[in-house]
């Protein structure tokens, strides 16, 4: 079992709703990072697919079940590589349900789904799904992983369940537009802090339906040291070394018996009730609500599209 991992970042563009196009240039980049060391390559959100759709049924359009015939293709390359890769799409189900997802596919195949679990009101979420499982953490063969997507990274309870579930590396798919520079600058070092994991948020770049993507990927330690920032608005593929037992020995000691600091495992979750309160209206997706609205509640407008 290695001592570490090389994890590999891709910011890039891609083309809405071109699967052909985009699934061939993810094929070329996971390619192109396996060449260079890669035993994990992680892509942007939506990047099979593209984002900026404006109906259910556009979505529906681009949308496929997992496993699928793009993960099939993708799973080739890395069975032909031996290394692993999340990628960004839109997931059908027999039910109608979409999801904004991310497939986990490695050397054996597709080994496993990711549902975007919290919403932003832009974009193609508009029209989709909540994610409908609980949070999970997959073991690669000696590095444990989580994924979240875009939006889950602004609700610290994402990350610090999957470090509670074992993770050592938490990966962020993320379509990051102009208005969210401060998440690209900010929550890598923020999560992989409080949870004392690694922490890898790849974005996308370019313009589509109104929106400029601005780069800006992020990598940090369990330290919350950054490791490295991407710069805007270009592609590229970038590379970070995880260190698994690192990550899980949880306590730092600064001096011992005198200055230590745990802060999974001297949590208190006895105080932490209202957390967990279940909220009086739950969040069914801006889809549903706008449907479904009960009694006495306006849906929210939709928002513009920010250039």
């Amino acid at each position: 079992m290695r001592s570490y991992w090389k994890v590999a970042g891709v910011q890039m563009n891609c083309r809405l709703g071109d699967k052909a196009f985009n699934v061939a240039e993810v094929c070329r980049k996971l390619r192109e990072a396996a060449h260079g060391g890669a035993h994990l390559v992680v892509f942007p959100e939506c990047c099979l697919t593209g984002y900026g759709f404006d109906s259910r049924e556009a979505i529906r359009q681009v949308a496929e079940p997992l496993p699928g015939p793009s993960t099939e293709i993708i799973a080739r390359e890395c069975r032909r590589h031996h290394v692993w890769a999340v990628v960004g799409l839109f997931e059908s189900t027999e039910q109608g349900q979409l999801f904004n997802a991310a497939a986990l596919i490695g050397p054996e195949g597709f080994a496993a789904s990711y549902r975007k679990i919290h919403l932003p009101c832009v974009g193609a979420d508009r029209f989709t799904d909540p994610g409908d499982r609980p949070f999970a953490v997959h073991d690669l063969g000696g590095l444990r992983l989580g994924i979240n997507i875009c939006f889950d990274g602004s609700f610290p309870e994402s990350a610090r369940i999957l470090t509670l579930l074992g993770a050592d590396l938490i990966v962020l798919p993320t379509n990051w537009a102009s208005n969210a520079r401060r998440m690209a600058e900010l929550v890598a070092s923020a999560r992989a802090w409080e949870n004392h994991v690694y922490y890898l948020a790849v974005n996308r770049v370019g313009d589509e339906a109104g929106f400029h993507y601005i780069g800006l990927s992020s990598a940090a330690d369990y330290m919350g040291n950054l490791l490295y920032f991407a710069p805007p608005d270009v592609e590229e593929i970038f590379t970070i070394d995880v260190y698994p037992a690192e990550a899980a020995n949880k306590r730092v000691v600064h001096c011992h018996g005198v200055y230590e600091i745990d802060r999974v495992n001297w949590r208190r979750p006895e105080m932490y009730a209202p957390l967990v309160e279940p909220m009086s209206l739950p969040f069914r997706g801006h889809y549903n609500l706008e449907r479904k609205a009960p009694a006495g509640r306006t849906a929210s407008p939709q928002p513009a599209a920010v250039s």
